[in-house]
């Protein structure tokens, strides 16, 4: 046994290597997060919490994955809800994320042989599937609504996350904030990029939480969006607060480019809310400690709970739902 378990290790290992040279945003810190994220979700009482919410009946329907590539196993929430549904998966991997999601199927077709029948991957066009899941840009989500207009489908398009500050977080919850706000570098739709603080917040206390996070500066790609970054601000004049590995920038706007987090000053929490209420359809997740809809704790975006789904669009009842 611990020979099969050893041989596991070694093909893992090896697949966590090559997804890091294949796509260098594939860091291996932020690969093992994701892996130890699906390791404590797959055990049988968080799964089973999760699918008691729902009646199951016979499935047997063909779902077409069009999955997403922005950090580590993006889609792989969207194969286990197929499985688990008892439907059967059809899946395009992002050409980004490919290596993690073919070892993984490769594991399950061999520990497992049935889902030889039940899951498969298909780098062409997708054909003969009855219903379909596809994560993409705001752009691509026109194009899916198009070509996937005489399906069944569940779309998914971009969103941003909030973090919503009272001025009283202690130091524990800001260091939490920096894994909300740098893991996956900041890649993921949960990932905060506007923050909401209250007037006369004094900014240093971001910076110093933050540091837990300056080595990221040392990462190429992220390093190259974050001089540019600067560049530009420095050419048009604009206030910022360099933090030597982000960009604090006063906006109103949301959504900001890698390594800049928007801030806003707040004065009335109800007229964030109203905000926040305003944006519902481009908001993922909100953090806070505050009374704010729907928020969750600190050091959470990064582990949401199986039926915290993507774009708040119930994967498992869009499943179990008759074509």
């Amino acid at each position: 046994m611990s020979n099969k378990k050893d041989s596991i290790s070694v093909e893992l290992n090896k697949a966590v290597q090559e997804a890091e040279k294949h796509n260098s945003w594939f860091s291996n810190s932020n690969i093992l997060n994701a892996l130890s994220y699906w390791k404590n979700k797959l055990n049988k009482n968080v799964l089973d919490a999760w699918i008691n919410q729902y009646n199951f009946i016979n499935q047997n329907s063909k779902v077409a994955i069009i999955m997403a590539g922005n950090f580590p196993m993006a889609g792989f929430h969207d194969l286990i809800s197929v499985i688990i549904s008892g439907n059967k998966a059809i899946i395009k991997p992002s050409s980004d994320d490919k290596i993690l999601i073919e070892f993984f199927v490769s594991y399950l077709h061999k520990e497992f042989p049935e889902t030889n029948k039940l899951v498969k991957i298909v780098y062409d066009k997708l054909t003969d599937f009855d219903k379909v899941i596809a994560t993409g840009s705001n752009n691509t989500f026109k194009y899916f609504e198009y070509y996937f207009r005489e399906k069944k489908s569940l779309l998914r398009k971009n969103r941003t996350s909030l973090a919503v500050l009272s001025g009283n977080e202690t130091n524990d919850e800001l260091r939490l904030l920096s894994d909300d706000v740098f893991m996956y570098f900041g890649l993921g739709c949960r990932n905060i990029s506007k923050i909401f603080i209250p007037t006369n917040y004094d900014l240093t206390k971001l910076n110093s939480s933050f540091n837990n996070y300056k080595h990221i500066i040392n990462h190429h790609k992220y390093s190259n969006n974050y001089n540019y970054q600067k560049t530009i601000k420095l050419m048009n004049n604009e206030e910022f607060i360099d933090g030597g590995h982000f960009i604090l920038s006063e906006s109103e706007n949301y959504a900001p480019p890698i390594s800049i987090i928007y801030y806003e000053y707040y004065t009335d929490i109800q007229e964030v809310n109203k905000k926040i209420m305003s944006k519902n359809n481009d908001i993922q997740c909100v953090v806070s400690n505050l009374k704010i809809k729907n928020s969750i704790s600190f050091g959470d975006a990064q582990k949401p709970k199986l039926n915290q789904y993507a774009d708040k669009i119930d994967t498992l009842k869009f499943l179990l739902t008759s074509s």
